[in-house]
């Protein structure tokens, strides 16, 4: 129910806040509920990832990319995320959801998201996406910002440690299953 009703607020409040482009920092204030916390007394994992589609979707509401990507019937998907922790996010503490487009390849966007409290990050994660089209599609990162009006800042680029990341975590394609000495 929780996350709900934060879901409900972030599709009513985005227009009440400054606009945005997608090349800018999106920056959401949130605060730990009591129902976010487990039985460590801290933010359960769990809630941080959702906090952070949350954010995602704040941020393309503002820069109105959701809005004309749903006309076209296109969407975002998670396909790769790792979140480092630093910091524990304890009941009632107020934080930020830091979310900005670090760059894209071929076939998907890097998202960089930190969770900040006054100016110090608790927690930093890197989201891959890619875009889905229906019936049937993908289109590649150039061709969603094709359909957003083209990227309107200088184009970033990708940077290396993102790129040996998603190398280093991608799963073989199609049904093969990966090498691992933790499966016998």
């Amino acid at each position: 129910m929780k996350l709900w009703l934060r879901l409900v607020w972030a599709h009513l409040s985005w227009r009440w806040r400054s606009h945005l482009k997608v090349s800018e920092v999106g920056v959401r204030n949130f605060i730990v509920w009591p129902t976010d916390i487990d039985i460590f007394l801290h933010m359960n994992n769990g809630v941080y990832l959702t906090l952070l589609d949350l954010a995602r979707f704040d941020l393309m509401k503002r820069a109105r990319a959701w809005q004309k990507l749903k006309k076209q019937k296109v969407h975002p998907v998670v396909v790769q995320e790792t979140i480092t922790f630093r910091k524990s996010l304890t009941p009632w503490l107020r934080f930020q959801i830091e979310t900005k487009i670090l760059g894209w390849d071929e076939q998907a966007f890097f998202i960089g998201q930190r969770f900040v409290v006054k100016g110090e990050i608790y927690a930093e994660a890197v989201v891959k996406l890619r875009f889905l089209q229906s019936p049937k599609g993908t289109p590649s990162p150039v061709e969603v910002n094709e359909k957003l009006g083209g990227w309107l800042a200088e184009e970033p680029k990708l940077p290396e440690w993102v790129i040996a990341w998603n190398k280093s975590v991608a799963l073989p394609k199609g049904r093969e299953s990966a090498p691992s000495d933790w499966v016998k």
